[in-house]
Formats: structure tokens, C-alpha cells, sequence
């Protein structure tokens, strides 16, 4: 009764085609951008915004990035920290090579430059697939922890090899501080998320989603496979490039190539099973649930253990935190490969009927 779409009649083709098709969930968006872009800069405090929302916002977008390869196209890749710090680099080098480069036409260049580089190590995707795809994806990874650790170009020649960037600013407006900072980064990522949802629905979309499923029979009915895999390389680079500058640029301030590391690659794959693969809502649910899980669990753990009379470190917090992430992903390959945005589907669909049983 609450999620009923009784009488909800769809007069136009492009009326029954629009992105949120119920009443009941443009009435819900709509309040999460009210929420998102009033109530949040007035009433949360510095910390959430830097510890929580920012690095929040910034993983969602690089999650969806990889979503659109893995979740859309079925192309498997551990090489999505690689395509980040190519973004924030590229970025970094326009900055110190062109003074006063808007942060605007860095962030661009900076997904440009990620886009070459993952359509590049997306060619072998050409002859390989499933898990030798994954090595090449992994290739790339390395490639670049060497290139930009060894040469020093990249870094503009710093002797500790971490480079900084500093007085950020849009159109001559400031991006400084902590609201600042969330804002632009809200809007990038709404601004992408909707790029991306549209891009999904359409033919390119369904292109990707033909790959995933069965690449011999997309082939049969005339889908160009080096078309559909290289624009689904393409498009993800570049979203990911763009979180890699913001990672850095926003979020950072100044950063080394450990920033980028295997190990952000791998955490953006666990964002994407948790929340759901195929969808751009479950890469937000994802990068929530990752973002949220560690601080909370600092947060409870010693207390829960000095009730019970027991010393919990930040280290046993850390290994906690792994263990519930392994025990996660194997529960949702095995139960639920949808992840989050399934359950979160099914509750919907119980709404619809309620309170009548399912």
C-alpha cells in the first residue's frame, strides 16, 4: 500500500522510460538531494564530512566505474586502483605544468588520461576473459605502482616521492573546506551517476549487458564485441580516473602511489559484490557499507569488549573487519550475487503488497 503505483498511468513512450518511473521513488530521490545538499552542510560537523561522506562519495563514484566493467560488461578487472592513480597524477602533472589549470579542466584531463590507459589494457580483453582478464587488469596495476614510484617525472621530481596539491577552486569559488569539499564532490558524483544510469538504459547499456551474459550469441546478432568491451573499458576508466583525481585533489590534499595501491582495487571489487554487480544503486550501498563498517566497528568493539573484560586493539578491530568482509562476499556469491540492491529490490516488492503476505 505504501509503494502501490495503482493509477500511476504512463501516457508517452518517454514517460514509461523515464529513469525513475514511480511516483514513490522520484518523491524519495528527491529527498536525498534535499537531504544531501541542505541538511548535510548545515547541521553535519567537520569530522563526518572528512571521515565519513567525502571518502564516502569518492568510492561510490569509483565503485560505479568499476561496476559499469564488471556488474554491465562482465569484464573482470583487479586494475582499478591503477586507472585511479593514473587519473590523480595526469591531473596532478596538468596542474603543475599549466599554473592556474582550473580543478574542473583537471578533473576532466584526468579521466581522459585514465580512459586511454584502461582502453589500452582493456585490448586483451579482445581474446581473454574471466580470470586471465583478471591477471591483465592486474598487470596494469603493477605497471603503474612501479612507473609512478620510479619515474620521477610523474611525481615533478620530489625527493620523498609523494607529491601535494593545494588552493583548490571551481569557476574562482574556493574549495577548501570540509562543505566545500563535499559539495563538489556531491555534485560530480550525481552529475556521473546520472551519465552512467543513462548510458546503462540505452543501447550501449544493453550492448554491455548482451557481453555479460552470453558474448557468442551478442556476436551472432550483429553486437561488435571490440565495440561493446572497449567502450565498457572506456567509460569505466574514465569514471574512475575522475574519483582517482577527486581521491587525491579533495580528499587527500597530498598523496604517494601507496594511496593507489592492490589494495584499493581490491577493496572497490568487495564494494561492488557486497552492493550489488549490475547495478548504480549498489555501488552507493557498497561504498557505504565499506566506508561505515570499520569506524562503527572501532567505535564498538572495545566497549562490547571491556563489558565482557576484554582488551580490543585497533589491530583486532582491522582483522575483524576483514573477517566480516570475507564472510560477506562468500555469503552474497553463494545466497545473493545481487547484493545489497537485490535485498534492497525485494523489500520494494514486499511494499507494493503490504500488508497483504507475499
Amino acid at each position: 500500500m505504501l509503494y502501490r503505483e495503482n493509477g500511476q498511468f504512463k501516457t508517452s513512450y518517454r514517460a514509461d522510460q523515464q529513469i525513475f518511473p514511480i511516483l514513490q521513488d522520484r518523491i524519495v530521490i528527491a529527498g536525498l538531494l534535499v537531504l544531501a545538499f541542505v541538511a548535510v552542510p548545515l547541521l553535519a560537523d567537520e569530522y563526518l564530512l572528512r571521515a565519513i561522506l567525502i571518502p564516502f562519495l569518492i568510492l561510490a563514484l569509483a565503485a560505479l566505474g568499476l561496476n559499469v566493467l564488471v556488474g554491465y560488461c562482465g569484464q573482470i578487472s583487479l586494475g582499478t586502483g591503477a586507472f585511479m592513480a593514473v587519473g590523480a597524477y595526469a591531473a596532478y602533472n596538468l596542474q603543475v605544468r599549466i599554473d592556474g589549470t582550473p580543478l574542473l579542466v583537471s578533473l576532466l584531463f584526468g579521466g581522459l588520461c585514465a580512459t586511454v590507459a584502461g582502453m589500452l589494457f582493456g585490448i586483451p580483453s579482445l581474446r581473454i576473459k574471466g580470470l586471465y582478464l583478471a591477471v591483465a587488469t592486474l598487470a596494469a596495476q603493477f605497471f603503474f605502482d612501479w612507473a609512478f614510484l620510479r619515474i620521477k617525472w610523474f611525481t615533478n621530481y620530489a625527493a620523498s616521492g609523494s607529491v601535494a596539491v593545494a588552493d583548490l577552486n571551481v569557476f574562482g569559488i574556493p574549495v577548501v573546506s570540509p562543505v566545500q569539499k563535499y559539495l563538489f564532490c556531491l555534485v560530480v558524483v550525481v552529475v556521473c551517476a546520472l551519465l552512467v544510469k543513462n548510458l546503462v538504459r540505452g543501447h550501449i547499456g544493453r550492448e554491455w549487458m548482451a557481453m555479460r551474459d552470453m558474448d557468442v550469441a551478442a556476436a551472432v546478432i550483429g553486437i561488435r564485441p571490440i565495440y561493446a568491451k572497449l567502450s565498457a573499458f572506456a567509460v569505466s576508466s574514465f569514471v574512475v580516473g575522475v574519483a582517482g583525481v577527486m581521491w587525491g585533489f579533495v580528499y587527500l590534499g597530498s598523496w604517494e602511489p601507496s594511496a593507489f595501491s592492490i589494495d584499493r582495487s581490491f577493496q572497490l571489487l568487495f564494494m561492488i559484490i557486497i552492493g550489488g554487480l549490475g547495478s548504480v544503486m549498489g555501488s552507493f550501498f557498497g561504498a557505504a557499507f565499506i566506508v561505515v563498517l570499520p569506524i562503527a566497528l572501532d567505535r564498538l568493539l572495545p566497549v562490547a569488549g571491556a563489558a565482557v573484560g576484554l582488551a580490543v586493539d585497533t589491530a583486532t578491530v582491522s582483522h575483524v573487519v576483514l573477517m566480516i568482509y570475507g564472510s560477506l562476499i562468500v555469503f552474497f556469491l553463494v545466497v545473493e550475487p545481487h547484493g545489497l540492491a537485490r535485498l534492497w529490490s525485494i523489500g520494494k516488492d514486499k511494499l507494493r503488497l503490504w500488508p497483504f503476505p507475499h
